[in-house]
């Protein structure tokens, strides 16, 4: 190790230097080597053991394996409420394997075909007491069909389940595919995880009046309850579903058997802030005369909703807290526990920063059923204190913790941190559960341990004293294969860090930031970033994507792999399934057509298929059955006659062939439907007159043709005959098409020009798109800068850059000065910049422009599915006003907005043609008189008032007709509006 200058004193007026006259840092030097390992290699074992969607298979598992036994356990019998001793009771319950009936065994595949569910039975074991004639048998039945449940691809019950590479091609599968999703009538379903508020934890808020609440949302396996302690007006009362009105929270306590006052004031805590908080509660419950526990619970049974069966005493035991045990009907756990939730409430009282963030991510859950964990034992043996053995003065001692386990109060702890620390050494050992949180709160003077399922966990490598656990000999066995991620968490070198958890610690991105205080070090800092990829984008979406039949697919004919790829990209096989196209930009003005982000475009390009993509969309279509045998029928297509000529891609057989070409209002299936209502059953053939044209049409944007791709016939889940066409549109990006670089720089086609209009390069490289530079300085992405440098250097070179975010110091990401040396080297400008010339005048630009490839996605938004207009259509029956909407052949609105633009220029008849004369023109016969409407007398010719019973005084006028609906429904309120009618 070489010594600092700064740590040798050299005395220049002496010759001959001794070690010993040398003062040397002793420390520094015995101290431990540091060296930088390169830890990436962790990252692809950690998603091999967990994946993306790890979290849906553990919870769908847990649920069928165990979860449901529990909740069937629960609620196991069914007891006669007229005779007690006839029952049915639930022994067992269990999932089979996916089948289409009980036996028959299906596929995911063969779901998405048919427009089936991919589910499996139900099968439970039951005994039940059976009377006849006064005798009572008990009866046992085995693999009862209770229902049947969709199940959750490669979970444990999915055939996917293990399935190698060839055997998923075999069932018609994507390796790539990650599962966590079900099939339900032939659609992919996802369940998405919802962010619940944590249940069985104290939560202290304010309500819509400001009043501070303490809420605890309990969850037990037999019942789910939440329970509110709010203050109003001083006084604290209980608010729950079991009582009509709120109840003060005194009577509660000595409903409970806390009837000493005082002992409610220790519990609390011994501040005399806390006593004069508590005493109008105090006061309340002595001015209604409840002093004993009897008192309490016959005032409490007044209160009971009438709807209860229940009464006071087992509601506070059953549903008041549900998630604190009761033993032996001892409810002072739950005394301790309101106790606490007091003591809470009375800190939010007088300190505001005391209430919960209810958008903090550690007071918050994922919807997701995890295992529990027992770790009571380990607990008490290291020195909890039980709530039981505690007096309430000795709760909230100056110099002792609360320690709590998934929200229930297990004890207090004299030394917190110590407690902490020894728990973190019981998980890094693998004596506990590995996603087990410790987490110290000096605020609310608690130790919290959670063990519960839907907490976010992150994997971090420990640092003891400033240095990492990880060394060079584990990367090489993990790198050999001696070595797995569950390893590393075995051997206590990486751990899992909930969000509380992180709290307490001290985390540090890189090695070369670690103090003697850090704990943690990232494993690879852009694993903070989530994996947000283009969401809208076109491109490949499986291997087995020309198998399937999906509703609306969008394909990118010609995907390609980025040239400026991630690490975060390559992890999720992202770049297996191509997403966008490399084209060559140029960043300069041109034509004026690229103002707001619009993008010129190449046609030449364009030629060559850049950014053409296949709409496939799905039609189907099922022929039924009736009750009487019969069915929809399909006929032999005409072939000549009128209507013959949309009828012409028919096949004998009535159905669409494929492959042959398809234009709007073409028909696809020529079937009839059976109407056999009304008509007797009997075996004579149904008339013609049962029988009406139910004829299948394509209908699509006037003007384009498109192709047919396929035909599938299936039968479904009832035995019809499903009849499904694939349609194929091939399109090439056009004018309004919307297209996204990978750092959201969004925009669409402004104009497309001849490659002859282009600029040049001198080396006769034209631009695919040209972006107008304004598009940077408002957004800096320089992201974006550097994806053009890397690519370029990327094509100079023939390899594959990387622009990992937080990549440069850990080497996962190439460094512009490295890209730049690059470019140089193959004799392109360091900043990426070209000297061009102009296509129009021939001549050199008077700049150099910023040119090079960049990944741009075709999003779905496409002018063709959008565009729209009309003259004249459809109106809407109650308003006559036109329809809205584009499949409904609806007008263009003008709305609030766009009328205050009219009314501010002044242009009146402008809105009096666009408001009426244009949308809802109707003549009305209005009494100058009375000013009611009237209505028009065809036998008089003239108009007549209603209520004058005259036609002198009746002037016709023209009004939107929605304006006269209105008059018309205020009148029925007895709203009389009357009109004012001047001369002209």
């Amino acid at each position: 190790m070489r010594l600092k200058q700064e740590d040798i004193f050299l005395n220049n007026n002496t010759n001959n230097l001794y070690v010993s006259e040398i003062p040397v840092d002793k420390q520094k030097l015995a101290a431990p080597i540091k060296s930088v390992v390169d830890k990436f290699q962790i990252l692809p074992e950690f998603l091999k053991v967990r994946g993306l969607v790890k979290q849906h298979f553990d919870s769908f598992n847990y649920f069928v394996n165990t979860g449901i036994k529990k909740v069937v356990s629960a609620n196991d019998r069914i007891v006669s409420h007229i005779d007690p001793a006839i029952y049915l009771r639930f022994n067992d319950v269990r999932i089979g394997n996916p089948s289409m009936t009980t036996y028959e065994k299906i596929n995911p595949h063969t779901c998405r075909l048919a427009d089936m569910t991919y589910a499996a039975p139900i099968f439970a074991d039951i005994e039940y007491m059976q009377e006849s004639h006064g005798q009572r048998t008990r009866l046992e039945k085995k693999n009862v069909v209770m229902g049947r449940m969709p199940i959750m691809l490669r979970s444990c019950r999915c055939v996917l389940y293990g399935k190698d590479e060839a055997e998923l091609a075999r069932l018609g599968e994507c390796p790539l595919d990650p599962g966590g999703y079900f099939i339900i009538n032939g659609a992919e379903k996802v369940i998405p995880i919802r962010e619940q508020l944590a249940k069985n934890r104290i939560i202290i808020d304010a309500d819509n009046k400001g009043n501070i609440t303490a809420s605890v949302t309990s969850i037990s396996e037999t019942i789910k309850s939440r329970t509110v302690i709010k203050m109003d007006k001083e006084k604290i009362y209980l608010l729950l579903n079991q009582f009509v009105k709120k109840i003060p929270i005194m009577v509660v306590m000595k409903a409970m058997g806390i009837e000493s006052d005082q002992e409610v004031m220790q519990m609390v805590g011994a501040d005399p802030c806390y006593s004069a908080l508590l005493l109008p509660s105090i006061e309340e419950c002595a001015r209604i005369d409840i002093y004993t526990q009897e008192q309490a619970l016959a005032y409490l049974n007044t209160k009971v909703q009438y709807s209860s069966e229940l009464g006071a005493f087992l509601i506070l035991r059953d549903i008041f807290l549900a998630n604190v045990p009761v033993r032996c009907n001892n409810l002072r756990p739950k005394c301790l526990y309101v106790a606490v939730m007091l003591r809470r409430m009375m800190e939010a009282t007088l300190n505001k920063h005391a209430m919960d963030d209810k958008d903090y991510m550690g007071n918050k859950h994922l919807e997701l059923s995890g295992q529990l964990i027992s770790l009571l034992f380990e607990c008490y043996c290291l020195g909890v204190e039980d709530m039981e053995l505690l007096s309430g003065e000795e709760l909230h001692t100056p110099n002792s913790f609360l320690v709590m386990l998934n929200g229930l109060i297990l004890g207090k702890h004299r030394r917190p941190q110590h407690f902490a620390n020894a728990l973190r050494k019981l998980r890094r050992a693998g004596k506990i559960g590995e996603f087990v949180s410790v987490f110290v709160n000096e605020k609310q003077r608690c130790v919290y341990i959670s063990s519960d399922g839907g907490r976010v966990c992150r994997p971090l490598v420990i640092v003891d004293k400033g240095i990492s656990r990880i060394k060079e000999h584990h990367m090489k066995e993990l790198l050999d294969g001696v070595r797995t991620f569950n390893d590393f968490l075995g051997d206590g070198l990486v751990e899992y860090l909930d969000v509380n958890e992180e709290n307490n610690a001290l985390i540090a991105l890189y090695e070369g930031e670690v103090t003697p205080e850090t704990t943690h070090i990232e494993i690879e800092p852009f694993t903070i970033l989530g994996c947000a990829m283009g969401k809208q984008a076109m491109g490949n979406i499986a291997y087995n994507q020309l198998c399937r039949m999906d509703t609306l697919l969008n394909i990118l004919v010609y995907p390609q792999r980025p040239l400026v790829t991630t690490r975060t990209i390559e992890l999720v096989g992202y770049d297996k399934l191509g997403a966008g196209q490399n084209a060559t930009v140029a960043v300069m003005s041109c034509s004026g057509y690229d103002i707001e982000d619009a993008i010129v475009m190449n046609k030449a390009s364009l030629d060559r298929g850049f950014g053409r993509c296949n709409v496939m969309k799905k039609y189907s279509n099922i022929i039924q059955k009736s009750r009487t045998g019969a069915s929809d029928s399909i006929l032999r297509p005409q072939r000549t006659g009128p209507g013959s000529e949309r009828m012409q891609i028919l096949d004998d057989d009535g159905i669409a062939a494929p492959g042959e070409i398809i234009r709007p209002n073409d028909i696809l299936l020529n079937k009839v439907s059976i109407h056999t209502r009304g008509i007797p059953i009997s075996s004579e053939p149904l008339m013609d007159s049962a029988c009406r044209p139910a004829k299948q049409l394509y209908k699509g944007p006037e003007g384009e043709s498109c192709v047919l791709d396929r035909v599938a016939l299936s039968s479904d889940q009832n035995g019809n005959l499903s009849i499904k066409f694939l349609i194929r549109h091939t399109r090439r990006p056009e004018l309004g098409d919307k297209f996204s670089s990978r750092h959201g720089q969004k925009g669409v086609c402004g104009i497309i020009i001849q490659q002859e209009d282009l600029p040049f390069s001198e080396r006769g490289i034209c631009p695919d798109l040209i972006m107008n530079p304004h598009g940077f300085p408002s957004r800096m992405t320089v992201g974006k800068m550097i994806e053009l440098l890397g690519g370029k250097a990327g094509v100079s070179c023939g390899r594959f850059h990387y622009g990992s975010a937080f990549g440069e110091p850990s080497g996962h990401a190439d460094k512009v000065e490295t890209i730049s040396e690059t470019l140089i080297k193959h004799g392109f400008c360091y900043n990426g910049k070209d000297f061009i010339y102009s296509g129009i005048t021939g001549f050199p630009l008077q700049a150099y422009i910023f040119m090079g490839p960049i990944y741009y996605q075709k999003l779905k938004h496409m002018v063709l599915d959008k565009m729209r207009a009309r003259g004249n259509g459809p109106r809407v029956m109650l308003t006559r006003q036109p329809t809205e909407g584009r499949t409904r052949k609806g007008g263009l609105r003008v709305g609030e907005m766009e009328r205050d633009c009219l009314i501010a220029y002044g242009a009146s008849m402008l809105i009096y043609e666009r408001m009426m004369l244009s949308s809802d023109p109707y003549d009305v016969q209005v009494c100058r008189k009375c000013g009611l409407i009237g209505y028009y007398s065809h036998k008089l010719k003239i108009g007549f008032c209603s209520s004058c019973k005259i036609g002198e005084n009746v002037s016709s006028m023209k009004l939107p007709y929605a304006c006269k609906l209105l008059i018309q429904e205020l009148q029925s309120m007895n709203i009389v509006p009357r009109l004012k009618l001047v001369e002209p």
